[in-house]
């Protein structure tokens, strides 16, 4: 193999692998910073020794040993040992061995570290950035642009997250039982959150970025048996719907396909067989809340064998039951594409004009996306070319600009 092969492979093993072995070595090195300078040592090792050694069986467990090791002789060399805690130093140290990256809690080391992200001395904020940061592999600057946050700013709120998380001692562990109720909201959001970034990346040339959304639904699999609240039933519910559709969403090519025509042959049984058992489970409750409604939704949409036959008078319904405990203007966004369904693009486009008027999507890319689809369904060609424009300045995902850009020569093709 090439080295340049080696180099490719290497770029893959990092999206798949980086951000366990990350999590990992936060748990050994007891430091986000320390751990990080240690990824980057192991992979560049990596690059150094697997083109002479071969690709190892295992290279997570590789790389977790190398970074350790790495960080601990750096340590030693630069005599720092007085700055931390020489005995949690000591034991990392003894526990330095290949086996422990293949031991069963390395698995749970992802879900420690959202839960250490999530802890509640953080900032609501701060714990969403650094989540998405640490857990998801974001950039600064892309996690800047989803919340519209200068990247100085967001940059500040990581580092001073991270700066509490090491001088409050900020322990990096799931909860004990009698706490992890009141924990488990926080870190359903940001669990969400990992999911829509791998369902719909925010930007690249992929739609999709499969390794987060399985990620996500690993560990809200790990939260529902851990919690089996309704509403950790319900958000493992809703990604499975969602997610049952992957093979669908896009083109041989890649390219973007909208769900009124997605091949509904190519969406996963088994996956929306489990999801609507979730679904049932979690209303059966009759506590339900914004996950669990959601889901239901997604059920409704994936009953419909043909997209003729989705009954959105039922989704509707829906979307009034979760305006009441979750009144946004995304969910009245949602609501309002559902009224078109039920009642034409005029009803639906009048709703869009009104959430737009208040100002508050004014820098939300679907919503100038959903009042161009509903003036071309219309007829107002002028004005839906120019709210395509405008998503596209907002839009960073290669399939969705090309999307657009598609729509804005059908348009301007008459």
């Amino acid at each position: 193999m090439s080295e340049a092969d080696f180099k490719r492979r290497i770029e893959a093993v990092y999206q798949s692998e980086s951000r366990a072995v990350l999590a990992t070595l936060i748990r050994l090195l007891g430091d986000f910073d320390r751990a990080e300078e240690a990824l980057h040592e192991a992979f560049r090792a990596a690059l150094e020794k697997w083109p002479q050694q071969g690709l190892p069986q295992n290279p997570r467990a590789w790389l977790v040993s190398a970074g350790r090791f790495r960080s601990i002789d750096q340590l030693r060399r630069q005599a720092r040992f007085e700055s931390f805690d020489p005995l949690a130093h000591d034991q990392a140290a003894a526990d330095a061995t290949p086996a422990d990256a293949d031991d069963p809690s390395v698995a749970d080391d992802r879900l420690r570290l959202i839960f250490t992200c999530c802890h509640p001395a953080l900032a609501p904020d701060a714990q969403i950035a650094l989540t998405l940061r640490e857990v998801c592999g974001l950039t600064t600057e892309q996690i800047a642009q989803a919340f519209l946050t200068p990247v100085p700013t967001l940059a500040q709120r990581i580092v001073r997250a991270k700066g509490k998380i090491r001088d409050a001692r900020i322990p990096y562990e799931v909860p004990a039982a009698a706490e992890l109720g009141e924990r488990l909201e926080t870190v359903l959001r940001v669990v969400y959150l990992v999911f829509n970034e791998g369902y719909a990346a925010s930007s690249g040339t992929e739609l999709m970025r499969l390794d987060l959304a399985s990620e996500a639904i690993r560990l809200g699999r790990l939260l529902a048996e851990l919690l089996p609240e309704t509403e950790a039933i319900g958000l493992l519910a809703l990604m499975l719907l969602h997610d049952s559709r992957r093979a669908a969403r896009t083109s041989r090519g890649g390219e973007l396909v909208l769900l009124e025509d997605q091949d509904r042959s190519l969406w996963n049984g088994a996956q929306i067989a489990e999801g609507t058992a979730l679904v049932e489970r979690a209303l059966a409750s009759r506590r339900f809340g914004p996950y669990a409604l959601q889901a239901a939704i997604g059920a409704v949409h994936c009953r419909a064998s043909r997209a003729a036959d989705t009954d959105w008078s039922e989704i509707v319904s829906l979307y009034d039951l979760l305006l009441r405990i979750e009144p946004t203007p995304v969910v009245e966004l949602n609501r309002a594409v559902a009224v078109a369904m039920r009642d034409g693009p005029a009803a639906g486009l009048a709703l869009v004009d009104g959430l737009l008027a208040r100002g508050e999507l004014t820098g939300y890319r679907m919503a100038h996306a959903a009042r161009a689809d509903l003036c071309r369904r219309l007829g107002r060609s002028a004005e839906a070319r120019e709210a395509y424009a405008c998503a596209l300045t907002l839009t960073q995902s290669a399939p969705e600009r090309q999307f657009l850009e598609r729509r804005l020569a059908q348009l301007a093709g008459g």
